[in-house]
């Protein structure tokens, strides 16, 4: 099952306790499921979650039952055409017979319980989330723009900080950032999939810590190889140029010790002088080296 499915199973799982939580949550669904006017309602879902909720809800919510419920597999449809339904329907909402276009009844909302459920409903209705594991995206969209525009700024009071495009003709509402999905979703009453949008973002942000942490230390290693390459390169040169014997000891002894041991770190090589130096000094007498083989004074 795919993680937008494992969303929509959780928040079916929601009792349907509150009649006024009902009517709530069946708002979001009528407001973003495929038709609803005063003549006709019509839901689609490919969530086995709220084909099997659905039901239930408009029973709690209006007392009413579909006149048409889903037939074999696949997705599954769910309509209202009689009158006397349409009607019990419209009325809870205050839906006017005449009305040129959807808006939000806030009356229906004006409990913070509803307001959350109201949200489930539009997000079991017209929203999708992508793995978090993969990437960050949540988004519930609609064909009543009007609707969208209001839903936004319900959401936005609800201090969401959600995002808003129009896309192939739909009204969107999105959220790109994990701490705004996690938040979100816990909105709605879902918390073990706002802990798993968590876990992932835990879990990509420590993957690329030690990413990061691998590649600086390949990096610093690429450039200690190189530094002992042109060290080693140096005191060549100074060989061949019979300058050796006129260094000074300490000079002498560090060219020794790199030629013996080329791979060995700053902090190796100091531990094998005698006596042992610090890494510091050690540095110095290698840079001076590299000049006097570059033939620098």
């Amino acid at each position: 099952m795919s993680f937008a499915g494992e969303v929509k199973r959780e928040l079916c799982r929601q009792p349907l306790s509150r009649r006024c939580c009902a009517q709530a949550e069946a708002y979001g669904v009528l407001l973003y499921c495929n038709t609803f006017t005063p003549r006709e309602i019509r839901v689609v879902t490919e969530s086995p979650a709220l084909a099997q909720r659905l039901p239930a809800l408009f029973k709690k919510a209006f007392r009413v039952s579909f006149d048409r419920l889903p037939e074999g597999e696949g997705k599954a449809v769910f309509s209202i055409t009689q009158p006397d339904k349409l009607a019990a329907v419209c009325q809870v909402y205050g839906l006017d017979r005449g009305a040129a276009a959807l808006h939000v009844n806030f009356a229906v909302l004006e409990e913070s319980c509803c307001r959350a459920a109201f949200l489930r409903g539009a997000f079991l209705a017209g929203g999708s989330v992508t793995d978090p594991r993969k990437s960050y995206h949540l988004e519930v969209a609609c064909s009543h723009h009007s609707a969208s525009r209001e839903v936004l700024a319900l959401m936005r009071e609800l201090e969401l900080e959600p995002k808003a495009a129009q896309r192939k003709g739909n009204a969107v509402i999105y959220f790109k950032q994990s701490d705004r999905i996690e938040d979100f979703l816990t909105c709605i009453g879902a918390p073990l999939a706002a802990m798993e949008v968590m876990n992932a973002k835990l879990e990509r942000d420590l993957r690329g810590s030690v990413n990061r942490r691998v590649n600086c230390d390949v990096a610093n290693q690429d450039k200690a190889v190189e530094a002992a390459m042109t060290q080693v390169e140096a005191i060549r040169r100074l060989e061949q140029r019979g300058g050796m014997a006129a260094l000074p000891d300490k000079l002498r002894e560090a060219a020794a010790l790199r030629l013996a041991h080329p791979e060995d770190t700053l902090s190796q090589l100091a531990e094998r002088c005698d006596p042992p130096v610090t890494k510091s000094a050690l540095n110095h007498r290698l840079r001076k080296l590299v000049e006097l083989g570059r033939g620098e004074r």
